[in-house]
């Protein structure tokens, strides 16, 4: 697991208002994040008992968790579809599990199951926490390996090379891995994981500090991509990845349902303009399904919003606009080139997306 998320509430108790279906707030109390995943790993020497193996695996990943979206936009830009199959759960989940709805007869096709949380019994029938994605299923024995979302990006750039694609990106470069774990830190800890420490605050006072922390990382974001295309160095790196899932989902989602609402991404130039070159770059946007992230976040937190009406808007046509980034430089693939089209099967369905 990479340090930043390994280290925020390691040790805390587990959430008794997380087994209940829609409850993500404690009266009273600041939201924790539980980052106590399955830490094994899929290496190229296979010394968790699990090598990498074209065909064996499946990435369970839904499209409208930020944190299942890193995995599927990785494993496009690696152009990894042949070596590691995708499996996409509906939008909304109940207290249990993920579920296959929008899989013919609601069952995974690989995986012959209609609820992630059997896969994760599988390997535990006493599994006691979250069933979370993205997880990794080895489909030999139908038993989640890893749901440890910060190391499994970082693996399928460092260990799966010899199926990544030609021309494929070094996400995760030996010489920037310093400055981008540095960055990825804090970036979790008020952006990726800030919205939410807003969104599911259990008093004015937890929201407040939430609110103030992140904003002042959001406007840190803007001045420095005001003089840089990306992140970290001239490329598209791991670091732009785990932003660009939050950045996606703000307006959206977070603005509103989370009271992140000092004012819109689309209202920042430099993030906005960075948010807009990434969406439109092959890997990132066609990999987002506004529908289902919408869909998501207002029908499952009934906490926050018990009518489980889901907004109209926004307008998203603004995606496509002209973002004039190129202006700064940079190279978004470094030597390498874009992922091809979206392989049939995996493509984001019409009217969803300003792309579809």
């Amino acid at each position: 697991m990479a340090p930043e998320e390994k280290s925020e509430n390691s040790e805390h108790a587990e959430h008794p208002e997380h087994s209940e279906g829609g409850r993500y707030t404690a009266k009273g109390k600041e939201f924790t994040r539980d980052t106590r995943y399955i830490q094994t790993r899929i290496t190229t020497d296979g010394r968790d008992g699990f090598p990498v193996e074209a065909g064996r695996y499946r990435l369970v990943a839904a499209r409208a968790c930020p944190w299942a979206n890193r995995a599927i936009i990785v494993r496009r830009l690696l152009g990894l579809e042949d070596a590691i199959s995708l499996g996409t759960p509906g939008p909304t989940h109940d207290a249990r599990s993920w579920t296959f709805d929008l899989d013919p007869g609601g069952k995974d096709p690989v995986l012959g199951i209609e609820r992630l949380q059997e896969a994760y019994f599988a390997r535990d029938p006493e599994y006691p926490r979250g069933i979370t994605v993205p997880a990794i299923v080895d489909t030999t024995t139908g038993a989640v390996v890893t749901n440890d979302f910060a190391q499994m990006t970082l693996d399928l750039s460092s260990e799966w090379v010899d199926h990544h694609r030609d021309g494929a990106p070094d996400l995760y470069p030996e010489g920037l891995r310093e400055e981008i774990d540095a960055v990825n830190d804090r970036v979790f800890r008020e952006v990726n994981n800030g919205v939410y420490r807003c969104g599911f605050a259990g008093s004015q006072e937890a929201y407040d500090t939430a609110y103030a922390r992140l904003w002042e990382s959001l406007d840190w974001l803007e001045d420095r991509l005001a003089g840089q295309r990306y992140l970290v160095g001239d490329t598209i790196t791991e670091a732009d990845v785990r932003l660009f899932t939050t950045l996606v989902r703000f307006d959206a989602v977070y603005h509103g349902h989370f009271k992140c609402n000092r004012n819109k991404l689309s209202e920042m130039p430099a993030l906005w303009g960075y948010a807009r070159d990434l969406f439109q770059t092959p890997g990132f946007g066609d990999t987002i399904d506004f529908a289902q992230i919408k869909e998501h976040y207002y029908v499952v937190h009934t906490d926050i919003n018990p009518t489980q009406i889901v907004p109209q808007g926004p307008d998203l046509s603004g995606w496509l606009t002209a973002h004039g980034r190129d202006q700064l430089g940079g190279r978004p693939f470094g030597g390498g080139s874009a992922p091809g089209p979206v392989r049939e099967g995996e493509r984001v369905e019409a009217g969803h997306s300003p792309l579809a």
